[in-house]
């Protein structure tokens, strides 16, 4: 398990934010990041088209084994012609990628339910979610820290993007080995193809999209989704333009090495301590109760990147601490997104209808980036954080509507 979700967590970093970085550090504008990353990580919302078949084509181990090789080949591929290939190639390459990871995800988890039961489930639960966070350590921190290191060492930034991307495919091909000779084959992991029919499968997918649709209180549930997040929806793919941009344009001149090591590593640390301590409190508190203070944990904290804007600090310390403060509280005001989703699919079909909500989770960081770049280049980032902290609102009708439509007889 510590494997398998450390491979989980290390390509979606790659795809979400080493390619971001690799596309600023490559010329790309702020307004044109937005699109192109959404584009590259659409597989994230549309992996339940593809879900179904997986339950009947090969077993799960098969599908581990064989998206593990493609993103080792691939992530390879990807080193290997960064330094000559075109823009188009590169965006091709990480969308593999992308579809890799996605399909990984998907197999992974129903693993996880098969090989495990139900005692071994909620103890390995703290390790997989460790090492997932493991995995978006090394990839959002260690990795973007050593490409910036190598850049300032060697003055060749796709050189540096080249070998860094070189030791993720290494790692991931060492872990596929390893998983090709190691991993348990489950009695239930098994091949279905002569147990449930195409038909069958398509049958069960409408299903699941029309009981969704009728569930009650659904469209009120798909606000709350959309408008929870909105502050960090905005801001998440302006933040390393604003470590990278020189203070001409408003930015901290900071460079890829101080991102990788503040955001990618300390921040990811107190994101999940957030996150931990998030959710003892709402177990105790109940989703509903604890709604208001897990938002404004999670919004008012993304003040810390306009206060940036305006005092332009240089130390890392002063930094590091805003960043980690803002970084605690998402991950304990993001707890009660969890929450919200797993009290609102409760019932029949939801493991199908917790994919949909995911889907609407994907659209909620997505639809906003798609034009937020466009926005900071009009405004500037004083500016631009300036609207981030008045989209806050979003936030604060999220909750609303959760606690008067949907949680109304939450403990």
């Amino acid at each position: 398990m510590p494997t398998l979700y450390l491979l989980e967590g290390l390509p979606y970093a790659i795809v979400n934010t080493v390619a971001l970085a690799v596309f600023k550090d490559m010329g790309v504008d702020n307004g044109t990041l937005g699109p192109l990353t959404t584009l590259i990580s659409l597989p994230w919302l549309i992996k339940p088209l593809w879900s179904p078949f997986m339950d009947i084509f090969r077993s799960k181990r098969w599908w581990i084994l064989l998206t593990q090789t493609l993103m080792a080949i691939v992530v390879a591929l990807t080193a290997i012609l960064l330094p000559f290939c075109s823009m188009t190639l590169l965006i091709i390459l990480f969308t593999i990628v992308a579809f890799a990871s996605a399909t990984h995800d998907i197999s992974a988890d129903g693993y996880y339910m098969l090989a495990l039961d139900r005692q071994r489930q909620s103890t390995f639960v703290g390790i997989r979610n460790t090492f997932y966070r493991g995995g978006l350590v090394l990839g959002q921190g260690l990795v973007v820290m050593l490409a910036g290191w190598l850049q300032k060492r060697g003055g060749d930034v796709p050189r540096a993007w080249s070998l860094v991307l070189t030791g993720c495919a290494v790692v991931m091909a060492a872990i596929a080995v390893y998983h090709i000779f190691c991993i348990p084959k489950p009695v239930e992991d098994e091949d279905r193809r002569d147990k449930r029919t195409a038909r069958q499968i398509f049958s069960e997918f409408g299903e699941s999209f029309r009981t969704f649709f009728l569930k009650t209180g659904v469209w009120w549930a798909i606000a709350f989704m959309l408008l929870y997040r909105l502050p960090e929806a905005l801001s998440l793919n302006l933040l390393y333009p604003f470590f990278k941009d020189g203070a001409e344009v408003g930015g901290l001149a900071a460079g890829t090495e101080i991102y990788g090591l503040v955001y990618g590593t300390f921040g990811v640390v107190a994101l999940l301590l957030g996150g931990i301590l998030g959710g003892i409190y709402a177990s105790r508190k109940g989703l509903r109760r604890s709604m208001w203070p897990m938002a404004l944990a999670l919004a008012l904290p993304c003040a810390v990147y306009l206060i940036m804007a305006v005092t332009r600090p240089e130390s890392v310390w002063v930094i590091g601490g805003y960043i980690v403060l803002d970084q605690f509280g998402y991950g304990f005001g993001f707890t009660a997104y969890t929450l919200f989703m797993m009290q609102f699919v409760d019932g029949p079909l939801k493991t199908s209808h917790y994919a949909i909500c995911t889907a609407f989770m994907w659209l909620s960081m997505k639809l906003p980036a798609l034009f937020a770049g466009y926005v900071q280049q009009a405004v500037g980032y004083v500016g631009f954080f300036t609207i981030v902290m008045v989209s806050c609102l979003g936030t604060v009708a999220a909750v609303i509507i959760a606690r008067t439509k949907i949680l109304k007889n939450d403990a």
